[in-house]
């Protein structure tokens, strides 16, 4: 939502005008040809400034997001067309690795506080169970069965939380800062601050601020998804690539965006390159006078 309002923010001052609302009210009331005709001058705008594809895909998203809308409450009865700017995009699906995550792990595992108990849970549902950030701070206390070994998890796009089972590693680091956080209900994962207390849930920009932190503590640069990524590399690995199988740990709806992240462990096209080059080989040089002609 503050992405999408920083994005109608930035159309704003393209009009320009003061306000998003002023600027939602030109967009509406343009009718089907001068709002399209404004958000295809709007795109035109975004390519001349060099923005990446994704950015401008993102702020053509957050107006059509705003047109759909007011369609759906009756308030126009056409929607916006202007299409998104063709791209493919390379994502780097392998995040800090194994070796990378052991290693923050390392550091964090000599800590004996409350937030580095605290941590220490967290990272491992991170990596252990590849929840996304939005995921772990959703957690609540009751969805975390002790007994059972498993976790309740609210998946992206979906409306009802699902058990995921807990690997022993993973279930001693929560009873670990279940032993601190104690038995009161509410968030799993709580702030630890002094201003507030140890009352509040831990935020998603927390999560990232900590993973960024400690990552940087182990010479890494790294983020929350960056670890989901890491620990699907390393599932794809242990399976020797079944995509399936690992698509019930990572909870993707598309198996092809596992397909990216096999591709990016494997190198497919670099090792096929590799076969090509070496069936020409490495011809000798000539030796003798050169040929005349």
């Amino acid at each position: 939502i503050r992405a999408y309002r920083q994005d109608l923010e930035d159309f704003a001052e393209f009009i320009p005008v003061s306000s998003v609302e002023e600027a939602a009210r030109l967009l509406l009331t343009g009718g089907h040809g001068g709002a399209n005709a404004l958000a295809l001058a709007y795109k035109t705008h975004l390519y001349e400034l060099g923005l990446a594809p994704s950015t401008i895909n993102r702020r053509l998203a957050a107006l059509r997001s705003m047109v759909k809308l007011a369609r759906s409450l009756g308030m126009i009865p056409w929607s916006l067309e202007v299409e998104s700017v063709k791209s493919e995009p390379y994502r780097d699906t392998r995040g800090p690795g194994r070796d990378g995550f052991r290693r923050i792990l390392d550091r964090l595992v000599q800590r004996t506080d409350p937030k580095g108990i605290r941590d220490i849970a967290l990272l491992r549902c991170l990596y252990d169970l590849a929840l996304r950030r939005a995921e772990v701070v959703g957690l609540d206390l009751e969805d975390l069965d002790l007994a059972a070994g498993t976790l309740a998890v609210l998946g992206k796009g979906r409306t009802e939380k699902s058990p995921v089972t807990l690997p022993g590693p993973t279930k001693a680091a929560l009873e670990a800062w279940l032993a601190i956080r104690g038995p009161t209900p509410g968030p799993l994962f709580r702030s630890l601050d002094r201003a507030r207390k140890g009352n509040g849930r831990l935020t998603g920009g927390a999560v990232y601020l900590i993973v960024r932190k400690l990552g940087r503590k182990a010479g890494l640069e790294t983020r929350p998804h960056g670890l989901r990524h890491a620990a699907i590399t390393e599932a794809l690995d242990l399976t020797r690539g079944d995509v399936r199988a690992v698509q019930k740990f990572s909870r993707h709806r598309d198996v092809r965006t596992l397909e990216r992240y096999d591709d990016a462990r494997q190198d497919l096209a670099g090792e096929v390159a590799k076969k090509v080059a070496e069936g020409i080989g490495y011809p000798e040089p000539k030796t003798g006078p050169p040929e005349l002609f």
